[in-house]
C-alpha cells in the first residue's frame, strides 16, 4: 500500500508540472493535447515493441479503450484551454472539483451505494471553486473550462479501475493515447471554429518542452497513476490528485509570479479545497488503521 501512494504522488507532482508546461508551450490546446498523444503513443508503441510486449487486442475491447482515450483527451483540451484562458493557478484549483463528481459517477458506474461523507467533501471543493469565481470574473471562461475538465477527470479513473484487471498499464496506455488522438482528428475541426489556434506546428521551444510533457508527464505519470489504481480506490485516487494544485501553484509562484495577481477569494477558495482534501486523507487513514 505504501509504494502504492508513493507511484500516486509522484503522478500527481508531475501532473502538477503539466500547467506549468501547458502555459509555457504556446500552441493552441487542441493541438498541444494532440501532439501530447502522438509524442506518447509513439513512444510507448515503440518500447512495447523492442520488450515483445507490443499486442492487438480485440476488437471490442480496442472500442472500450479507445472510448477511454477520448475521454482522456477531452480532458485534457478543456485543461489546458483553463489554463490558457484564465492561469495556472486558477485552473488548477478548478481540478478539485474531481472529488464532487467522482463522488456521484463512481457509485452509478460501479454499482455501489453512495457515500454522503464523499458528496460532502467533493461540495467542499465546488464551494472553493465558488469562491474564486466571485472573486475572479474576468477568468469566467477558465474557470468554466476548469469544471467541465473536473468532470472528465472523475470518468476515466472509474472505467480504468475495471480495465487494469485485464491490461497492463503500459498496453491501457497505448491504446487510450491512441484513441485520444483518433477523437480529436474529428473534434479539432469543429473546436477550432470557436477556440482558432494562430499556428500549428511547433516551434523548437515548444517542441522542447512537449517532449517533457508526453516522456515525463504522461507515459510516466500516466504508469504510475495506474499501478497505485490497482491498490487504491478511484475516489482516493481523483482526491489525492487535488494536491496537484498544491504543486502546480507553488511552482506558478516560483516561475511566473501568479502570487502578485491573486487577492484574498483565491486563498479563501483555495483553503477550503485543501481542508476537504486533508479531511479524506484522514477519513482513509483511519478506515484502513481499522482494517488492519
Amino acid at each position: 500500500m505504501k509504494k502504492a501512494f508513493l507511484q500516486l504522488h509522484i503522478a500527481v507532482l508531475l501532473a502538477g508540472f503539466t500547467a506549468i508546461l501547458g502555459k509555457l508551450i504556446e500552441l493552441n490546446e487542441g493541438y498541444l493535447v494532440s501532439y501530447r498523444m502522438l509524442v506518447s503513443a509513439v513512444t510507448l508503441a515503440l518500447i512495447l515493441f523492442f520488450r515483445k510486449e507490443l499486442i492487438l487486442l480485440s476488437k471490442e475491447n480496442i472500442l472500450k479503450l479507445f472510448g477511454v482515450g477520448a475521454i482522456v483527451a477531452l480532458h485534457w483540451v478543456t485543461f489546458y484551454g483553463s489554463v490558457k484562458y484564465s492561469n495556472v493557478s486558477v485552473s488548477v484549483t478548478c481540478l478539485s472539483a474531481i472529488g464532487f463528481f467522482t463522488s456521484i459517477f463512481e457509485p452509478v458506474i460501479m454499482r455501489r451505494k453512495i457515500d454522503i461523507v464523499e458528496i460532502f467533501l467533493g461540495l467542499l471543493a465546488i464551494v472553493g471553486i465558488y469562491f474564486i469565481f466571485n472573486f475572479y470574473p474576468e477568468y469566467k471562461t477558465g474557470i468554466i473550462f476548469g469544471v467541465i475538465s473536473a468532470m472528465l477527470a472523475s470518468l476515466f479513473p472509474i472505467f480504468n479501475k475495471k480495465l487494469l484487471n485485464s491490461f497492463s498499464p503500459k498496453i491501457l496506455t497505448l491504446y487510450e493515447m491512441t484513441g485520444g488522438l483518433i477523437a480529436l482528428c474529428f473534434i479539432l475541426p469543429v473546436y477550432l471554429q470557436f477556440f482558432p489556434a494562430s499556428y500549428f506546428i511547433p516551434t523548437l521551444v515548444d517542441w522542447l518542452w512537449l517532449l517533457v510533457l508526453a516522456w515525463l508527464c504522461t507515459v510516466l505519470a500516466f504508469i504510475l497513476s495506474l499501478n497505485a489504481l490497482k491498490q487504491v480506490s478511484a475516489f482516493t485516487a481523483n482526491l489525492t490528485y487535488n494536491l496537484e494544485p498544491v504543486y502546480s501553484i507553488i511552482m506558478a509562484f516560483i516561475i511566473f509570479h501568479e502570487n502578485k495577481f491573486l487577492g484574498a477569494g483565491f486563498y479563501y477558495g483555495f483553503a477550503i479545497i485543501l481542508m476537504a482534501v486533508t479531511l479524506q486523507m484522514v477519513r482513509v487513514y483511519r478506515d484502513r488503521k481499522e482494517l488492519l
